[in-house]
């Protein structure tokens, strides 16, 4: 794809292998097993900006560019894109480093909203001191 970046963008979160348990009815890895992994690495950022729980409470523009294959390196990136009073925007790449030939492609991006909750699952601040400016 000619709009694919050179490189990953954020902050590397997760790292999996795509494993023969995941796979849809082509033999590639099924869809949601991605968002999963994607809501994974953007959830390990939200919960270190926040200083706190978080919950996931939307996912917009979810774009799949490619399909990912049993044996492919899985590696999500994270960027923060904006802190709200309760709630984070998080941008999320998934990239895939080819099982045949080792070559790097961007397979997946979104972005995910999660909000800091507090023990019992209510809204809270997040800790603004702690997390960076978008």
């Amino acid at each position: 794809m000619s709009d694919t970046p050179p490189a990953p963008q954020g902050e590397l979160v997760i790292r999996t292998i795509a494993m023969p348990a995941n796979t849809n009815s082509n033999g590639d890895m099924f869809g949601g097993w991605m968002v999963s992994q994607m809501d994974l690495g953007g959830a390990i950022l939200a919960r270190n900006v926040a200083k706190s729980r978080i919950t996931t409470v939307a996912i917009d523009a979810m774009e799949f560019h490619q399909p990912v294959y049993v044996g492919d390196i899985v590696s999500c990136h994270a960027s923060l894109l904006k802190v709200g009073r309760t709630s984070m925007r998080i941008a999320i790449e998934a990239w895939a480093q080819r099982h045949k030939g080792g070559e790097h492609v961007r397979v997946t991006q979104g972005t995910f909203t999660y909000v800091a909750i507090d023990d019992n699952g209510r809204p809270q601040p997040v800790k603004r001191s702690c997390a960076p400016s978008p």
